[in-house]
Formats: structure tokens, sequence, C-alpha cells
């Protein structure tokens, strides 16, 4: 077998120590003097190893400051089935109970509120013609600061017509917008369908979540149905597979004894 490049052992060698705790999380890695010093390598043979180790995600460079190793996020464990009372609430009062649950904390941003044009991905799951106009509402989510999901729903435009109005304002909904629709239109949220999907990341989730261009993301699509079992909003949530992951339980079980770090075998 061939021996790797120069640059792909220089690479590996510091993503070891970045692994095994020599180069902490939040340190300065050497300077690029330093490095063609410690490897005996010209500056583009340090510059493409550097280069590597950022595009996996694994060192980021501040403008002035140097180079620093990433600092990763705990995982956080998200329970997709609803618990006893969470049925009639959203996605929203959900996140920020369950995360404030855990002792860790959650915020989301203002809303970013757009009348579209529905794709049809959207438009089978709210069984309306492709084109038709729908109300898509955008949040970035966090935990502990960390940016850590992207979620957008997305509700008939006849809601806003029968009177549900603040769904078009750019503002957080305090009691939830599925509480909202309850009030206002007599709607209540029956049950809903979540399909996984998984995808790579494109350019705006790659900058936000801070990862590298070719990372993987999930993507789930939940389908929320009103007591008819007519669809009453479709809500596209992202999360990057490197600090989330999802339990589904079926049926009456005792909750987990072990973490995401040692599930048993």
């Amino acid at each position: 077998m061939a021996e790797q490049p120069l640059y792909q052992q220089i690479a590996e060698d510091l993503r070891k120590q970045i692994h095994d705790g020599t180069l902490a999380p939040g340190s300065q890695l050497p300077t690029e003097t330093d490095l063609r010093k410690q490897y005996d390598a010209s500056r583009n043979t340090i510059r493409d190893a550097v280069k590597r180790l950022s595009s996996q995600g694994l060192i980021e460079t501040r403008p002035g400051r140097g180079t620093f190793v990433t600092t990763r996020p705990d995982p956080f464990v998200f329970v997709l089935t609803a618990q006893p009372g969470q049925l009639s609430v959203g996605e929203g009062v959900t996140y920020l109970s369950t995360v404030g649950a855990e002792k860790r904390k959650a915020s989301m941003s203002t809303p970013t509120v757009e009348v579209q044009a529905a794709r049809t991905v959207i438009a089978a799951r709210l069984r309306v013609p492709p084109g038709t106009q729908v109300v898509s509402r955008h949040q970035e989510r966090f935990i502990d600061g960390f940016p850590w999901s992207l979620q957008t729903s997305f509700y008939p435009m006849e809601f806003i017509t029968r009177g549900a109005i603040r769904l078009l304002m750019a503002e957080d909904i305090e009691v939830g917008a599925v509480q909202y629709l309850g009030d206002m239109l007599g709607l209540s949220q029956f049950g809903y369908r979540d399909w996984i999907t998984a995808r790579t990341c494109d350019s705006n989730e790659q900058a936000f979540f801070r990862i590298p261009h070719d990372s993987t993301v999930f993507e789930v699509f939940r389908t929320a149905f009103d007591q008819k079992k007519n669809p009453m909003r479709v809500t596209v949530t992202v999360f990057p597979t490197d600090r989330n992951q999802f339990i589904v339980n079926v049926g009456d079980v005792p909750e987990p004894e072990y973490s995401q770090d040692d599930p048993p075998a």
C-alpha cells in the first residue's frame, strides 16, 4: 500500500492528539512556524494538513487570533414519541421543557415568517396542490449556546383567512402555535407522523452548525393531524448528527438506565 502524503500523516497525528485530549477543546493549535519545525515540513504541507482538519470540523480559524480546536457539544437525546400530556402541544413548548428538565439551557430565535408556494414535499404532506400558498415560520434553536437544530413549520393559508392572524407575525406565540390554533380555530392536535430522513448538509446548515461541508444531518418531517384526521401543519426540523440522538418508545417501557455514551449490547 502506498504511503500517505505527508500532509495527511500530519493531519492524522494532530487528529489523534485532539481525540485523546492532548490538544483539548478550545486550545490553540501550534503556529504554522512551530508545526513546520515539529514535522520538518514545508509551509504548503502544513497548510494542507490544517485545511484537512478544518474540513473535518476539528479546528477553526479565528481571524487575528490563530487556529483553535473546536469545542464539541455534548449530545442531546430527544424522545420522538409523545409523553403523556404532550400530544396536544407543539415542538417549541416540548423542546424548551425537555431540555430544561435535563438542566441544560434551551433558547430559540425570533421566528422568520414568510408566505411561500408550497414545494412538493410539503404540499404532499398538507394534502394540497404543489404551489399552494402556505405560511412558514422558521426558527434557529440552541442548547447551552450551541446551534442545535433548525425548525420550519408550514401552515395552510386558510388558517389566516379564518382568523389565526398571529401566524403571520414575526414573534413568539407564548402559548405555542398548536394551542393558539385550538383557541382560535377549535383545532386539536390528535396525533402526528414523523418521517425521518438523512442527507448531506447544505451550505447554510454548514455555516450555522459549524460542521464540515460533507456532514450528515437528520431531517424530520412531522405531519400533525387534527381531530378530523386532516393535516394541520408540517414541521421540518434539521438536526446535525454530531450532537443529536433519538429514542422512539413503543409500549409501556421503563426509562433507560444508561447514557448515549455507553449503551449496553
